[in-house]
């Protein structure tokens, strides 16, 4: 079994229920979820004419390779209503794979540890919240390092998911 971590977000609809069913679909034989972080309402990054997020982060374990992980989470995100219309826009689910326990993953179509982990406080807080002496594999920085330089962007703690 690998540790794994995974980023939630959702900005359309029921966000809490949209985080609450991806958490229940990740579920299965395979992929078992050990902690969700406190959830955080963010400010949209890159596309700012869209409503806040709701983000966290998953601990799991799973048996699954990076590729056949990468397949399950595009499945949940369809199954919750996500259309990929306008880049970075308004979605009911995002689920991006941060870290695969040590592993570095490099595909046309998957990069592990997660490209943009470093400049994202919104994937950042809640994985602190987890791990913060966890260790980036490549950098070799801890998440609350990259915590602790990343751009600035609104972040604000708003409890447990219930």
């Amino acid at each position: 079994m690998k540790t794994i971590y995974l980023s939630l977000g959702s900005n359309i609809g029921n966000r809490e229920g949209n985080l609450r069913a991806a958490i229940a679909q990740l579920q299965a034989p395979d992929l078992r979820v050990l902690r969700v972080s406190p959830v955080y309402e963010t400010a949209p990054v890159d596309y700012t004419d869209q409503r806040w997020f709701l983000n966290l982060a998953v601990e799991a374990e799973t048996d699954l390779f990076p590729m056949q992980l990468l397949k399950r989470v595009g499945k949940i995100e369809r199954v919750l209503g996500r259309v990929r219309t306008v880049a970075k826009g308004p979605r009911a689910i995002d689920i991006d794979i941060l870290l695969y326990g040590s592993a570095a993953v490099r595909t046309p179509e998957l990069e592990i540890p997660h490209p943009r982990i470093a400049e994202r406080r919104f994937v950042l807080a809640p994985l602190a919240d987890l791990v913060p002496e966890l260790r980036h594999p490549i950098t070799r920085k801890t998440v609350r390092e990259l915590l602790d330089a990343a751009p600035q962007q609104a972040v604000r703690r708003v409890g447990e998911l219930a």
